[in-house]
């Protein structure tokens, strides 16, 4: 028997959307700036949250893979931080990279599997699912907009100012 909705799953499915949206946008943007370190906080506090909560979501009060998943990404991303913060790119792009993957298997099963939380919410309120999704798409798309550098652009100059250089 799965466990219904409550708090403390609403928050973990909405943490995991977030991280899976944004894992993406930090992984495929060619700089690695100002706001792919703003995106990277915000990824890893969710994965932190992701994991850490998972192991109070239990069926029939026993672990599963999954908790050992979520030790083990506890690990990835922590060392994937400590190498980003000691300027080990490699290391910290697969750490970061292989984080994520673990979270697309995590997701692939919980979405999969039809007694799971998710598979039942699509088949019994796809409104509420939509909603969720459309909300995490679209604060992910308003934070990365507010913090994507903005181009300066060079103001005109007009020929006289020219001249008279």
């Amino acid at each position: 028997m799965s466990m219904d909705w409550n708090p403390l799953l609403v928050t973990h499915v909405v943490a995991a959307l977030y991280a899976l949206v944004i894992g993406p946008v930090n992984i495929f943007r060619r700089r690695r700036d100002r706001t792919h370190r703003a995106l990277g906080v915000v990824w890893a506090g969710a994965m932190y949250y992701v994991c850490v909560s998972s192991f109070w979501i239990v069926t029939d009060g026993h672990y599963s893979w999954l908790h050992g998943l979520s030790a083990f990404t506890i690990l990835t991303v922590t060392v994937g931080i400590l190498a980003a913060a000691r300027g080990n790119v490699r290391a910290h792009r697969g750490n970061m990279i292989g984080s994520y993957l673990g979270l697309l298997a995590a997701f692939g099963f919980a979405a999969t599997v039809p007694s799971r939380a998710i598979p039942r919410l699509l088949v019994t309120d796809p409104l509420t699912a939509l909603l969720a999704a459309t909300f995490v798409l679209g604060s992910v798309a308003v934070l990365y907009l507010t913090l994507k550098p903005r181009r300066r652009r060079r103001r005109p100059t007009l020929r006289f100012e020219r001249a008279s250089s």
